[in-house]
This record gives C-alpha cells, structure tokens and sequence, in this order.
C-alpha cells in the first residue's frame, strides 16, 4: 500500500512539473512598450544609405545637414594651380578646397562619391563651376581621394554641410 502511494505521488508530482514548465515555456517575458517614433529617414533604395530629409544628425563628432543627393562633381584643372579664387586667397590643387556657386566662403562641406562611399571634407574658397550640369568643383587631391576611377574627370556625389 505504501508503494502504491509512492507510485500515485510521484505521478502527480511529475504531472504537475510537466504542467508547470509548459505553462512556463509559453509566456512571454513583460517588456515596456516605447511608441514609435517618427522616422525622419527616407530610403530611396532599401541598399542605399538613407540619408535624413529634414534634420541634424551626427557623423563620428560631425554634425551633418544633407545639402544635395546625386550632384555632379568634377575637379580643377592644373592652370588654375597659384591663380585666385572668389575669397581672394591662392588655388592649390593640393588643398582640400571646391567651389561652389551658392554656399558661403569657409563653408565645410562632406563630399561622398555615390558610386564607393568614400568621402572627403572640403572647404568652399571660390565660386563655380561654369558648367549648368555640375554642382561643385573639387580640388584634384580631393577629387583623386575619393573617386572610382582615376582616369575619370566627373561623378556622382552627395553633399553635406557641416554645422558647427
């Protein structure tokens, strides 16, 4: 009789367990609910980088402000080397340096080649380019450090002015 007790309390015993962790296994942890937020990025290619339409936001320190996507950029050519530029100071062709037709002298701006990423930071000292289609003129060290081809003369950028 004894046994037979064993045996019924231990069945109930196991049940119960059985029970206990499926019921266990099956709720889910409470977490706090956050509402969502607005998302201010707008995706143009879901492989693309978003870049965001209407706000601030921070590159490793810098504080970007998006100016232009898809803006066409060339670089000086080596007779501009020594002569002026609209601020008055000297053209190097191996300075961090672009002209531009709107921004104000001494803006900094984050140039990044579309078709690679690479970016370079560049300051505006003169106006241009004369050409309707382009957007920025780049320095030639500037323009070698980030585009695809070295043999290339124009490409796709897009533009960021820093806030300080």
């Amino acid at each position: 009789m004894r046994n037979k007790k064993h045996i019924i309390l231990t069945t109930l015993t196991i049940t119960f367990l059985s029970c206990f962790t499926y019921v266990i296994s099956q709720t889910k942890p409470v977490t706090e609910s956050k509402p969502p937020q607005q998302d201010t990025v707008k995706t143009v290619r879901p492989n693309l980088i978003a870049i965001p339409t209407d706000s601030v936001f921070t590159d490793k320190g810098l504080k970007l402000k998006p100016y232009k996507k898809n803006a066409h950029a060339s670089y000086y050519a080596d007779r501009f080397n020594g002569k002026k530029t609209a601020n008055g100071s000297r053209f190097s062709n191996s300075a961090y340096t672009a002209a531009h037709k709107k921004l104000p002298f001494g803006t900094r701006i984050k140039v990044t080649n579309e078709a690679n990423g690479k970016f370079v930071i560049v300051k505006v000292t003169d106006r241009g380019p004369f050409v309707k289609t382009r957007e920025l003129d780049l320095s030639k060290r500037a323009f070698m450090e980030i585009t695809k081809s070295k043999g290339s003369g124009a490409m796709k950028v897009t533009i960021e002015t820093i806030v300080e």
